[in-house]
Parts: structure tokens; sequence; C-alpha cells
């Protein structure tokens, strides 16, 4: 059998195994998996490599608006040169819908910013910011059926974040329609007090920034996000979660029978709020909100 490319001489790790062999590609897929494969127009020699599946970064922001004049800034050309560095063939990055427009034409909007600039596969996911009943009754539905199978609400920032009774909406929306809902957990209410209480005292050091983002603004906004799908009966993925507090309210939903998951972020894993205490503006470099 003839290949388009053959990968020698790694070592190749699937979802069950790890062993020695070559690996045949034609028309793009993966058609062979033996040893002493010899016959293609490319050989890749691994010698000393492992040859791996292509990794799936399921949560990415790409040229996405976060306030006035502010675009993030890795656009789909630089995003996705980064990822397939790093190894990933395929991510999903988040369509923001604006207010007073439709998902629909957002998702367009964001397949016109990514057309001719990706490098690898891209997909995204639908953040619902205003849930009309046209959005929820009639676009979701069609858009999952045409394969955008996920979607994001937020609790927090108030320009993104729905009310409680939306948030239901949008659940029982999601449930009808098979996909699976992603949820931002702060409490915006508590972070706008405590931003307050701050700026009143003069407090606008790095460190303030955690203060007024404590684990139980978090914690108490992850509990009432479990709460409402528990009562709509629907899976949900809690993501960048913080604190152990969070995860713990993860596992006791998990123990009553909620389908639940939960992600977080290597700043999370590795920075801690003293990072923030630093001279002048030096902790600013570690300020991380809970992510977007």
């Amino acid at each position: 059998m003839n290949f388009d490319t053959i990968i020698k001489n790694g070592t190749v790790v699937t979802a069950s195994d790890t062993f020695k062999s070559d690996v045949g590609i034609r028309d793009g897929k993966i058609t062979a998996l033996a040893t002493s494969l010899d016959d293609a127009d490319e050989i890749i020699d691994a010698s000393g490599l492992y040859v791996m599946p292509g990794g799936i970064d399921s949560h990415v922001h790409l040229a996405q608006p976060s306030g006035d004049g502010i675009v993030m800034a890795d656009d789909f050309a630089s995003g996705t040169r980064s990822a397939a560095f790093g190894g990933n063939t395929t991510l999903l990055t988040f369509c923001m819908q604006e207010k007073g427009t439709t998902l629909r034409q957002s998702l367009k909007a964001y397949h016109a910013k990514a057309e001719g600039e990706c490098y690898i596969d891209v997909s995204f996911h639908l953040v619902v910011t205003d849930p009309t009943p046209y959005v929820l009754g009639q676009e979701l539905p069609a858009l999952v059926e045409d394969g955008y199978t996920s979607l994001k609400v937020f609790m927090t920032y108030e320009n993104l974040r729905l009310r409680d009774d939306q948030i239901l909406d949008t659940l029982d929306s999601a449930r009808q329609s098979g996909a699976l809902v992603m949820v931002h957990c702060e409490n915006e209410d508590a972070i706008r007090y405590l931003i307050g209480k701050h700026e009143q005292n003069g407090d606008f050091a790095p460190k303030f920034h955690a203060l007024s983002r404590p684990a139980a603004a978090e914690r108490e906004a992850t509990h009432r996000a479990l709460s409402l799908a528990e009562i709509v009966g629907t899976p949900i993925v809690i993501v960048h979660v913080s604190n152990r507090q969070a995860m713990e309210e993860i596992e006791r939903a998990r123990k009553r029978g909620g389908k639940v998951a939960g992600e977080t972020c290597p700043q999370y894993l590795l920075l801690t709020a003293d990072d923030l205490d630093a001279a002048e503006l030096e902790g600013a470099k570690f300020v991380w909100a809970a992510g977007t």
C-alpha cells in the first residue's frame, strides 16, 4: 500500500496503549499502524519521539471584544498558530453574543473573523447574553442541529450576566436541544460591593483585586448554578474553578447525583493572592480575574 506520509520509528500513543509503530497516512487520514512501513511520498523519522493525536483546547478566547475599544490580544491567526506549536489540532473559542443581536448574527461575524486565518481546526461555543424567546426557542435548537452543541452563560460582568430566571430558561432550552451549558460562577453584586468599599478607602493596589473577589463570592455562585441545573435537570460545566470551596460544591452536587464537571486554569494551581502583594505595580503582573 502506498501512503502519502509515513511517520517511522516513533512511540505511538492511543487512548488505551503506548507502543512502537510506524504510522501510515493517506488522504489526510491514518490508514495503518504497523512496523516496517516504507512506501510513501514523504517519510518522517520520529525516532525517540512520541506520536500522539493532536490536542483539543476547549476553552479559548480569540478576537473577542472585552470592553470599549479593547479586544483580546490573540486573533485567529496568532492563536491557532500558537496552538499548533503546542501540539493542538483543534480549538474551540467563544462566540460572544452582543445584546440586541441574535446568536446567528454573532456566529456569522466570528466566522468572518476566522475565515482564511486559521492554521488548525476551529469551532465555537455560543455565549448567550440576551436570551430572548426567539434566541432560546428558535435559534438555539437550530444551531445545535447545525453542530454548535455547547454554550456559556455568565453570572458576573454587568453587560454579560444573566438573572437566575434567565439562566433557568437557558438551561431548559439547552436540555431540550441536547446542548451542554458552561457557567462562569461569581456573585457580581458581592464583587461590586467590595470594589466600592475599596474605592472609598483608596485601596487601589493590585492585592485588592483578590480581596474584592473572595472565595465566598465564587462558592455562592457555584452553589447557585448547581442548584439551578438541578431544578431544571440538566448537566453543566463549571468553568475555571479557582478555589477549594467551589470545588467542594461540585463534589457535593455529584454526590446528590448531579451531572457536573469542573475545569480549572494553570494560574489557580500555581499562583495565590500573595503574589499580588508586591511593591508598586509588580503585583499587577499576577492579576487574574476568574476569566471569561
